[in-house]
């Protein structure tokens, strides 16, 4: 039970200081040299057509900013296809409108709900495009995200997929504030890491560019997974398709501020990781498919972890109401020592993360001091949505289509 104990303090604190650790070699080896903002991309050799999409579902209170971004790219060659995927408020009724001004919106039209998926594949079919930007139905691109993808397509011929940077609007609870700090010293230090030692978990599925051809070849996006990002990069990558992240891709992106959104948001998530794993597990442990064992192996042992601290919790309670054998005793699962490290060691990945994400999104620093809560507010809410979803995962249906549900959009964005 001490190794047990030992490995559930022990094993987030490793990966905090290796995400750290890998996020600053990748900063000194291909951020600082290129040394240039978000909005003075690169001169590209050529610049090919692309195709933006945007899947949309009862996006009535967003679509219109997030067609207006789109439209706004500082790109020379492109066009914005909109997919109304049977919509129940007026997201139809103005993406229609939206057509008739704007020659370079196309819009298509589901008569009913069939899921991001299926609207994603709707929308590579009928694109122009060999390059295709997918962002989310209230998301805001930045103009020139498109540029600092589409040079990673034009300068390597085996990049499948790159992912954006998500940057978070909707910061007017505590959710939304620690939120902020998530995205750029968790989840910006982790895509960072993963791309040094060869494979990303995933893309994001609210800002990624993907080749058309590398959808071909893998069948494009499957419509029974629940987070069709995961699927779609693993699909990529287990094909040896290179799979990259663009920090300088900004997309300004609505979060949940409840706590029920946040659950539902971070089920789905912990649902969609099982489900890749199960999809695609066995045919990982081949040797050519070796780049994706470290991906694997940090989602098991994750997985894992959820679980021990779950049992360690559930011991600790039986332990307050029935004798429990001393070898399974758990005395406490409040902060001793142990939390003024943990708060150190999320203090100082946010601070790794200002120094290097300062440079894409201005006003960090006011939310540094609300990361010393992340372990308590987010830690629990991963552990919880990860031991749920493991049998939700393992017990679903085979081919149940995964249709669309109205996220938790915040409170209230910042402009």
């Amino acid at each position: 039970m001490e190794f047990a104990l030992d490995f559930v303090f022990y094993y987030p604190l490793f990966m905090a200081y290796l995400w750290m650790i890998g996020g600053i070699y990748y900063y000194f080896h291909w951020e600082r040299p290129e040394g240039r903002a978000p909005d003075n991309p690169p001169e590209l050799p050529e610049y090919p057509f692309v195709s933006i999409l945007i899947p949309c579902f009862d996006e009535g209170d967003n679509v219109r900013e997030t067609i207006a971004s789109a439209l706004a790219q500082e790109y020379p060659d492109f066009e914005v296809i909109a997919i109304n995927d049977g919509s129940t408020d007026e997201t139809a009724a103005i993406l229609d409108e939206l057509r008739s001004t704007y020659p370079r919106l196309r819009v298509i039209h589901h008569a009913t709900n069939q899921g991001k998926a299926m609207g994603l594949r709707m929308g590579a079919l009928a694109a122009q495009g060999e390059y295709l930007i997918c962002i989310d139905g209230d998301a805001l691109l930045d103009p020139h995200a498109t540029t600092w993808m589409v040079r990673h397509f034009v300068s390597g011929g085996r990049v499948g997929a790159v992912t954006g940077n998500p940057r978070i609007r909707t910061r007017s609870t505590l959710l939304g504030k620690i939120q902020v700090g998530e995205f750029s010293a968790i989840i910006g230090l982790i895509k960072r890491t993963q791309r040094i030692y060869g494979r990303v978990f995933t893309v994001s599925g609210v800002v990624t560019a993907i080749r058309k051809t590398a959808l071909h070849r893998i069948g494009y996006w499957s419509t029974d997974m629940v987070t069709e990002d995961i699927d779609v990069s693993w699909a990529l990558q287990r094909d040896h398709w290179d799979v990259r992240y663009e920090p300088n891709a900004l997309c300004w992106i609505l979060m949940p501020e409840t706590l029920r959104g946040l659950w539902r948001q971070r089920l789905r998530w912990a649902q969609g990781g099982v489900e890749a794993l199960k999809k695609y597990g066995t045919s990982l442990l081949q040797w050519r498919q070796r780049r994706m064992w470290g991906v694997v192996l940090e989602h098991l042992t994750s997985t894992t972890w959820a679980y021990m601290v779950a049992a360690t919790i559930v011991l600790w309670a039986a332990g307050l109401f029935f004798p429990v054998p001393e070898p399974f005793y758990v005395r406490t699962i409040l902060p001793e020592w142990y939390g003024v490290l943990l708060g150190f060691t999320c203090l100082l990945q946010f601070a790794t993360s200002l120094m290097i994400d300062g440079r894409y999104e201005k006003g960090l620093a006011p939310h540094y001091y609300w990361m010393v809560w992340y372990p308590i507010a987010f830690w629990l809410i991963n552990v919880v949505s990860t031991v749920a979803a493991v049998p939700r995962a393992l017990f679903k249906p085979r081919g149940t289509r995964a249709v669309w549900v109205s996220p938790d959009r915040g409170l209230r964005p910042v402009q």
